[in-house]
């Protein structure tokens, strides 16, 4: 791992980090060439591109039901009890998320609010290389589920055997999913996003996958909505003298194991502890079944940030904005609130971050490659579209028409103020609708501007000729 020492009042910078931000070039390319073809040819393509990359395609890509619930009965009743505890955990959490439609009314009478309804429908992209993600089936699809989404539809690779995963089947029948397709890469993002013959489209799609359905995703975005463009897995370990090294070890190692590209970093203000982690560290990747991966990410990936004070060291985090926070100091919880930028924050020794990936509830689709300073976790508000609500009263119109006719008088929108003129002439003349609305619209351009603006100066910047 990479040592970053912050002495005297040095700050971390993002320079720091060498983030390589914007997905690669090529790799948009492909995934765009993909989608394109993909929204041309339909089926025929998702078929080629899924022999190409994924060696195999079924007949059909609708999974039948029959096959989703037998995976019930192929897993060990421990995986399907310790499924259900993570489900109703999960469900539990973001039935708090839920929001209500809300209306408010003027002492005029103007009713104003909110209609919040669920999308129509929407597609949970699971990945299925490296590792299967049932964990992740239950994270992305019950917030859609308690949002109220009528079609809820995974996305899936299917093995080069043409086989599925028990494990991730078995999470789509606990977790209600209405329709599963074996197929996976860009061209099951392309599918899902425009509809092929026998996939059809969403309105929404969310999930992790790799570079390829990270683009696909930034690329389909505007058409459909994306829930984020996911990056590699990140944690960062905020710790202090009380820490314990081989606990903190584990827990970078539970980040490194991901993904040769996940990120571990580790802030303290004890150079010592920061030792006594790497050694652990060595003591506990030899056994790892994953060896190769996680030495990959913590070697190419993996910083230690030595700070010099305990504020030096929160900033640092701030700048990081990590995925995955683990705050290892006592008095974590004092802490918290001076924690800007992170997508979850993990509080005190007992708070093991894979908690919160399979069953604390809060979930574990988050906001990686710092852009933790603005995005959310993956929650039921991202299922709900919220529609203005405006009735304006006859009182409501005459007290804010004059502000809305001058306001698009200075923009020139000469019928913008004329929509709201008419209405003004109407109320004046005290009927519904006028009796001769042909002689109603003489002079109308004084109905729409009644006053004269002053002609507005003209700023003018400094050094300007």
């Amino acid at each position: 791992m990479r040592t970053i020492r912050l002495e005297g009042n040095r700050r971390l910078t993002a320079a720091d980090l060498r983030r390589s931000g914007a997905l690669p070039r090529e790799v948009t390319e492909a995934a765009t060439a993909i989608v394109e073809d993909v929204r041309a040819r339909g089926d025929k393509a998702v078929r080629e591109y899924c022999m190409r990359f994924d060696g195999a395609c079924p007949d059909s890509f609708r999974v039948p039901t029959r096959i989703v619930e037998g995976a019930l009965e192929m897993v060990d009743p421990s995986f399907l009890e310790a499924l259900e505890h993570a489900h109703a955990q999960i469900r539990d959490f973001h039935s708090r998320e839920v929001e209500q439609s809300w209306f408010t009314t003027r002492s005029d009478g103007t009713i104003l609010g909110v209609k919040v309804s669920p999308v129509p429908s929407a597609a949970v992209y699971v990945p299925g290389g490296r590792a299967q993600y049932p964990s992740t089936v239950l994270m992305d699809t019950v917030p859609a589920k308690v949002a109220g989404v009528p079609r809820v539809v995974m996305v899936t690779p299917p093995q080069r055997d043409g086989s599925l995963s028990a494990y991730t089947l078995a999470a789509a029948a606990v977790a209600g999913v209405d329709e599963v397709y074996a197929v996976g890469g860009a061209q099951a993002i392309g599918a899902v996003a425009y509809g092929t013959e026998s996939i059809p489209a969403v309105s929404k799609i969310v999930g992790p996958g790799n570079a390829y359905v990270a683009a696909a995703k930034r690329y389909v975005s505007g058409d459909v909505g994306i829930d984020m463009v996911a990056g590699p897995s990140e944690v960062c370990v905020l710790a202090d003298s009380s820490a314990d090294p081989a606990v903190v070890a584990a827990d970078l190692m539970a980040q490194a194991e991901h993904d040769p590209m996940a990120t571990c970093y580790l802030v303290t203000c004890e150079e010592e502890l920061s030792l006594r982690v790497l050694a652990a560290v060595e003591a506990l990747v030899g056994q790892s079944p994953r060896e190769d991966i996680t030495r990959a990410s913590l070697n190419n990936n993996g910083v230690v940030v030595i700070a010099s004070t305990l504020a030096a060291a929160i900033d640092a985090v701030n700048v990081i904005a990590p995925e995955h926070l683990e705050l290892h100091c006592e008095d974590a919880f004092e802490l918290v609130g001076s924690i800007q930028n992170a997508g979850a924050i993990f509080v005190g020794p007992w708070s093991s971050e894979p908690l919160g990936d399979y069953v604390a509830g809060p979930n574990h689709t988050l906001p990686t490659g710092g852009t933790a300073t603005f995005s959310n976790p993956l929650g039921v508000y991202d299922f709900l579209k919220r529609s203005s609500v405006i009735s304006y009263s006859a009182a409501g119109l005459a007290a804010d028409g004059p502000a809305v006719q001058t306001l698009a008088q200075a923009e020139g929108l000469w019928a913008h103020a004329l929509s709201v003129g008419m209405r003004r002439k109407l109320l004046s003349e005290g009927g519904e609708t006028f009796a001769d609305p042909l002689a109603a619209c003489e002079d109308a351009f004084a109905c729409a501007w009644p006053n004269t603006l002053k002609e507005p100066g003209v700023p003018k910047l400094d050094g300007e000729i």
